[in-house]
Formats: C-alpha cells, structure tokens, sequence
C-alpha cells in the first residue's frame, strides 16, 4: 500500500513539516533514549521512553514526506511502524522486530505485562538504531529539514 492509499483511506493525513519542528523530535528522541539509559527507572518506563524514541523517527519520516498519521484512528502507532520501508528505507524484518516492540509496548500498557530485561534491551538496540538511521536518512534525503534556521 502506498502512502497516498493511506492517505485516501484516512490513516494518513497533509502534514508539512519544518527544520523545527523535525529538529525538536529529534532532539525529544534523544532525550528520550537518554531517559531509556537510566537503571534507575522501573524497565517499563525504561521500555516506553525507548519505544517514544522509535515512534518519534517514524513520525520525522512521515513528515519527511507530507504526512503524519491520523491519531484519531485506532492503529496509528502500526500504520507509522509499517510506512518505514517507504519513508526512511527500513528493511521489512527491522519493521517487523518494531511492530513485536509495538504489541509488547501494548501488553504493558493495556494488561499491565512485565517488561524484561531484554525487552528493554531490545527495544533501546533498536531505538538507537533507527534515531541513527534516521538522522542519515534525512542528511542524504531531506538535508533542509536538518537547517538550524529553516
């Protein structure tokens, strides 16, 4: 499905992004896995600031390319995970290894699940490298988005 299909389908909606607006979630994911760093917080909280940092890439990528999920729709955590291969070039099988992250975000949230030790482990691996790649992405893609004064 392409992003203009998700976009007629409402589970997508116009957005244009600004240099501040991409440099702000970028800097929130950051700080996001500074906080997923700290053995002092309980691994849910570790796991979720870890996970934000994952959802805040997949947002800079939509907004990369005129859009941002409709929020107002169930499913919009998947549908920004699924758009990965199209925004920012993510293999399928890293989205994969990002959408079990999504259904075990979900299990803590929704049914108070546990969260391991490698499940916070994971899911920082994986934030870390998806804030890399995204940042590559855009310096190769959208370098303006990157522009301090944009």
């Amino acid at each position: 499905m392409t992003l203009e299909n998700l976009l007629a389908i409402h589970r997508l909606q116009a957005f244009e992004a600004t240099s501040g607006g991409v440099l702000r979630l970028l800097a929130a994911a950051e700080r996001n896995l500074a906080d997923a760093r700290l053995n002092g917080l309980s691994n849910d909280n570790r796991f979720d600031a870890a996970y934000k940092a994952i959802m805040q890439c997949a947002m800079i990528g939509l907004w990369a390319h005129g859009y941002r999920p409709v929020t107002s729709q169930p499913g919009h955590h998947q549908t920004a995970l699924q758009t990965l291969p199209k925004t920012l070039g993510l293999a399928a099988d890293d989205v994969i290894v990002l959408d079990a992250l999504r259904r075990q975000r979900n299990l803590n949230d929704y049914e108070g699940d546990p969260v391991t030790d490698a499940a916070v482990r994971e899911c920082r691996t994986q934030a870390e490298a998806l804030l890399v790649h995204t940042r590559q992405w855009l310096e190769s893609h959208r370098p303006g988005l990157l522009a301090e004064n944009s």
